[in-house]
């Protein structure tokens, strides 16, 4: 979804007709929107047309997009009660149309071009679940993760199992490469991350390496725990513009990295956003195991031509 993004003319007039909701349901539209960014900017991946909130319905909380304010959960995690009463389901029977989107995609494919299947990770779905939306500041979150550190990995542990066995169905559909997202992970301290977070994001990726394809950990805001997350698994590590590109590689030498160019260095003038391109290049220094990458989401005011041109700037080396 991010790579296809609100920025595309094409996505933007599927929009007009689709919500969001239903361009994820409908495996045909969702593959025609996963292939968008391939066609017109001449990227090396694809990843599916999808959203991390898409369990939240077989979980029974209810998910619903409110324009101009995001995701809404119409039934949000309050206490104990709400955890245990969180459904098992079987993720190809209730998510089976994101495979299915897979299955087109790949189809359409062409062969040197890998797709990419993901999931949100168990923290950043636990914050929507508590908070009942997006947050600034996860007041819920952190209230319910330091008063009921019982219920909060009781949480954490279910939707780790979801989230993984999510991510193996997606392999199994077809995906070359599969990408657990901790958009909002980088609220924490690294403390906190330890004790809370990393126990189940390791149970989720290791869940999905029973898949036996590439995974990719991503987070944002996660340089002061960057071993830690590392350390949680995943062959690749993202990191955000906040961390220089070789100064997070030195610190996690074993693995490949992706990342890291600020989003908002796409509406920068041509030189200046040369300049920040051509600054990743050189510190990842012709490296094998770089993944260029922005840090996190392309924002929906980008210029689709300053996507291309970096995707054209970085091919060039």
């Amino acid at each position: 979804m991010r790579q296809a993004g609100r920025y595309m003319p094409q996505y933007r007039k599927l929009r007009q007709r689709h919500s969001i909701l239903d361009l994820c349901r409908n495996p045909e539209l969702a593959a025609e929107v996963t292939l968008q960014p391939v066609h017109r900017l001449g990227v090396d991946a694809a990843i599916i047309f999808a959203d991390i909130l898409l369990p939240f319905e077989p979980l029974r909380l209810g998910l619903s997009f409110t324009a101009g304010e995001g995701p809404h959960i119409q039934r949000p995690i309050r206490d104990a009660a709400d955890v245990e009463r969180l459904p098992a389901f079987n993720v190809d029977a209730e998510l089976g149309f994101v495979m299915d989107a897979i299955r087109l995609a790949r189809r359409e494919l062409p062969a040197d071009v890998p797709l990419i299947g993901f999931a949100g990770a168990p923290f950043t779905l636990a914050s929507y679940a508590i908070e009942g939306g997006a947050s600034r500041t996860f007041t819920k979150t952190k209230r319910f993760m330091y008063q009921t550190p019982d219920t909060w990995h009781l949480l954490l542990s279910k939707l780790a199992d979801v989230v993984g066995r999510f991510l193996a169905a997606q392999a199994r559909a077809g995906a070359q490469a599969l990408q657990l997202f901790d958009s909002w992970v980088g609220c924490l301290s690294p403390d906190d991350y330890r004790t809370y977070v990393q126990p189940h994001s390791r149970k989720a990726l290791t869940i999905a390496s029973a898949a036996k394809v590439p995974l990719i950990h991503f987070g944002t805001g996660t340089a002061t725990f960057l071993e830690d997350f590392a350390a949680a698994g995943g062959d690749v590590i993202s990191i955000d513009w906040r961390i220089p590109l070789d100064a997070a590689w030195a610190r996690i030498e074993t693995r490949a990295i992706q990342g890291n160019l600020e989003p908002a260095a796409l509406l920068a003038p041509a030189a200046e956003r040369t300049r920040h391109v051509r600054d990743i290049l050189t510190r990842a220094g012709g490296r094998p195991g770089h993944i260029f990458n922005l840090g996190h989401g392309i924002l929906p005011e980008t210029d689709v031509a300053a996507v291309r041109a970096v995707v054209e700037l970085v091919h060039g080396g």
